[in-house]
C-alpha cells in the first residue's frame, strides 16, 4: 500500500459527475483509517462518458475505475488498496487484462494530451517531471537561434489548430519578420463552440504546456508580452493558470533573461473575455483585448505586421501552442510522421451528440471519420443508424454518413463543405432532422453576429426565418434557391470568419439531405419526426385498450372516446404536443 496512488480526475466533466465528492470521501477514509498511500488530483482524462474516474496505480500497473461513486469509491479502497485485489467489474481500462474501453485508448495517439489526467495541474514539478520545460531548456542551453526555431516548426507541418489550418511555422516568420521594439503573443483559448471543451480540458489540465509553448514562440518571434484570451466563463481553466504563471515566473521561465538567454524579456497576463463567438476571429479578439467591442477589422494589415496595439502581434490557439514544446523536444520529422502529406501530427476532437462513448479523443491525421466514431466513439447509441456528423463548430458543415471514410484532414474534410475547426464533433442518428439541426446552428451564429456586416447581420436573419417557416410547416416553394443564394451572398461578402462560415450547415444540409428539405416543404412532413408542427398522432385502433390514458393527459381535450372503447383524436383540436404517445402504454398511438 506505501508505493500505492490513487488518482481523481477533478477537470469540469469529472467535478460536474460529483468527482469531488468521491475525492473527499477517499480522503476522509484514509485520513480516518490512517492508510498509507497517495492520493492526488488530475484533470479530464478524456472518459468523460465514464466520470467520475479514479486510477489506482499499485506495484502491478495502473487501473482506470468508472462510474465511481462514494459507496464504490468505499469499496475499492476496501478490497483494492486493503487487500491488493482489483475490483474487476469497475475496472474501465488497464493495460493488464481486457476491458471495454480498450478501443478508446489504444487507437489514439496522445501529443496535445500527453499530461492530460497524469499529472496534477497545478504543480510545475510534475509538469517537469514529464520533460516540462526540457524544450526551452534545450533551446537555451544549445543556444538554438530564433530562426531555426521557426524552421523546425515549419518542417513539422503543424497547421494552426483553431480552425484555418494556416501553417504555425509560417505565422511565426511573418511576425519575425516584422521588426519591432515590442511585439505581442496570443493565445487564442475563447473559441466558442463544442471544440472549446477541447481547450478548456488542455488548460485545465496541462496549463504549463501552453505556456511553455507560448515562451517557445515568443523568443522566436521576439516578443516582449503575451496574453491569454480565455473566457471567463472557464473558471478552473482561470485558476489553474494564473497557479501555473505564478509557479513559471518563480522558476525563472518567465521574467527578465529567461534561462540566461541575455536579452529574452518575456511576461505574460489573462484577459478573461466574455464569450463572444466572434472573438475566436483574431482581429476581433484585439479589438476585445484593447478595451474595444470585438469586431473585426478589415485586413491587410495582418497581426503579423500591425496587431494588439499596432505592434507584430501572433496569434494561436490552445491546442497549437501546446504542440509546440513536444515538437521542438522531438523534432520536426517525430511529429512529421503522423498525419497526411498535407495535415501532420495528432487532432483533438470532442466527441457530443448521439455516440456511446462522449469526451475527448486526440486521433493521428489521416484516420477516417468512421474510426472515430465506431472505433473510439462505440458507434451510436442505443445502436441506431448513423446519418451525419457536423464538424467545425456551430459554422461547421454536416457531413453525411455515406462520406464517413473521409480521412480526417484539412483538405478532405473542406471538400465535404464541412471544416476542421477547434475539434467539435457532433454525431446523429437517424431521430435527427437535419433542417432542425441547420436551424440549430444557424440560431447560434445569427445571435453571434457583431452586426458589423450587413449581409452577416442581416442575412443570417433572414436565412434563420426561412428555416424557422420549413420546421412550421409554413415552406414555399423556391425556399431552397433563397437559402442558396443568400449563403453565397453572405460567404462572399462579410469581413470574418464567422459570416464566411456561418451558411456552412444550411449548404451541406441542402447539398446531401435536400429531399428532407422538399419532405418538409411540399409534403408537409419531417421524415424523422422532430418538428412537432409538421407531425399528425392517430390512434391504432388495433392497439388501442380504451383505458383512457392518453384523454386524461391532453392539454387541449382533443381526445375522444368512451372507456374499453377505441380514442380518436380529434386533428383541428390536436396542438402536436405529444402527450398522448408519451403516456400511451400499449404502443396505440401513431406518429407520422
Amino acid at each position: 500500500m506505501e508505493n500505492t496512488k490513487v488518482i481523481v480526475g477533478l477537470g469540469s466533466c469529472g467535478i460536474a459527475a460529483g468527482a469531488n465528492k468521491v475525492f473527499n470521501q477517499i480522503k476522509l477514509v484514509k485520513e480516518t483509517e490512517n492508510l498509507d498511500f497517495k492520493l492526488k488530483k488530475t484533470s479530464c482524462i478524456g472518459m468523460c462518458y465514464r466520470e467520475p474516474l479514479v486510477e489506482v496505480i499499485d506495484k502491478n500497473g495502473s487501473y482506470f475505475y468508472g462510474d465511481v461513486d462514494e459507496k464504490k469509491a468505499k469499496e475499492i479502497i476496501d478490497e483494492h488498496i486493503k487487500k491488493a485485489k482489483p475490483i474487476k467489474n469497475y475496472v474501465v481500462y488497464t493495460d493488464l487484462f481486457d476491458t471495454p474501453e480498450d478501443d478508446f485508448v489504444q487507437d489514439q495517439v496522445k501529443i496535445t494530451l500527453r499530461d492530460c489526467g497524469f499529472i496534477d495541474p497545478e504543480s510545475i514539478e510534475e509538469y517537469e517531471d514529464r520533460n516540462g520545460y526540457r524544450a526551452m531548456k534545450r533551446i537555451a542551453g544549445q543556444r538554438i537561434s530564433r530562426l531555426d526555431v521557426i524552421q523546425t516548426i515549419l518542417k513539422s507541418g503543424l497547421r494552426g489548430r483553431g480552425g484555418g489550418g494556416f501553417p504555425t511555422g509560417l505565422k511565426w516568420k511573418f511576425a519575425n519578420d516584422n521588426k519591432s521594439s515590442e511585439k505581442f503573443i496570443i493565445c487564442n483559448a475563447d473559441e466558442g463552440d463544442p471544440g472549446a471543451f477541447m481547450d478548456r480540458s488542455v488548460l485545465e489540465g496541462d496549463p504549463h504546456a501552453v505556456i511553455e509553448g507560448m515562451i517557445i514562440g515568443a523568443y522566436a518571434i521576439e516578443a516582449t508580452s503575451g496574453v491569454i484570451y480565455c473566457r471567463a466563463e472557464y473558471p478552473l481553466a482561470i485558476k489553474r493558470l494564473n497557479i501555473a504563471i505564478k509557479q513559471a515566473r518563480e522558476k525563472g521561465y518567465l521574467g527578465k533573461n529567461i534561462l540566461g538567454l541575455n536579452g529574452f524579456n518575456f511576461d505574460l497576463y489573462i484577459k478573461e473575455g466574455a464569450g463572444a463567438f466572434v472573438c475566436g476571429e483574431e482581429t476581433a479578439l484585439i479589438a476585445s483585448v484593447e478595451g474595444e467591442r470585438g469586431m473585426p477589422r478589415k485586413r491587410p494589415p495582418f497581426p503579423a505586421a500591425s496587431g494588439l496595439w499596432k505592434k507584430p502581434t501572433n496569434i494561436n490557439n490552445v491546442e497549437t501552442f501546446a504542440n509546440i514544446p513536444w515538437i521542438i523536444l522531438n523534432g520536426a520529422e517525430e511529429y512529421a510522421k503522423y498525419g497526411t502529406e498535407k495535415s501532420k501530427g495528432t487532432k483533438v476532437f470532442a466527441l457530443a451528440g448521439k455516440i456511446k462513448r462522449s469526451g475527448l479523443v486526440e486521433v493521428p491525421m489521416g484516420m477516417s471519420i468512421r474510426d472515430v466514431i465506431f472505433k473510439l466513439g462505440g458507434g451510436i447509441q442505443d445502436d441506431k443508424k448513423f446519418k451525419a456528423v457536423q464538424m467545425g463548430g456551430p459554422s461547421g458543415g454536416c457531413i453525411p454518413a455515406h462520406l464517413a471514410d473521409t480521412m480526417i484532414d484539412y483538405d478532405s474534410v473542406n471538400a465535404t463543405g464541412a471544416i476542421m475547426g477547434s475539434g467539435g464533433m457532433v454525431v446523429m442518428d437517424e431521430t435527427t432532422c437535419m433542417i432542425d439541426v441547420a436551424k440549430f446552428f444557424l440560431d447560434f451564429t445569427q445571435k453571434e453576429s457583431c452586426g458589423k456586416c450587413t449581409f452577416c447581420r442581416v442575412g443570417t436573419k433572414r436565412m434563420l426565418e426561412i428555416l424557422t417557416r420549413i420546421t412550421e410547416g409554413k415552406g414555399e416553394e423556391g425556399d431552397i434557391e433563397k437559402l442558396e443564394e443568400l449563403s453565397y451572398q453572405i460567404k462572399d461578402n462579410s469581413l470574418c470568419g464567422l459570416g464566411q462560415t456561418a451558411p456552412n450547415p444550411v449548404l451541406t444540409t441542402i447539398r446531401y439531405f435536400r429531399d428532407e428539405y422538399e419532405a418538409h416543404i411540399f409534403d408537409k412532413k419531417c421524415p424523422a419526426k422532430v418538428c412537432k408542427p409538421l407531425l399528425t398522432y392517430e390512434v391504432d385502433a388495433e392497439k388501442c385498450t380504451g383505458c383512457t390514458v392518453c384523454a386524461k393527459n391532453c392539454p387541449s381535450n382533443a381526445i375522444d372516446g368512451a372507456r374499453k372503447e377505441t380514442h380518436f383524436i380529434r386533428q383541428e383540436d390536436c396542438i402536436k404536443c405529444g402527450m398522448c404517445y408519451t403516456k400511451c402504454k400499449f404502443d396505440a398511438i401513431r406518429v407520422s
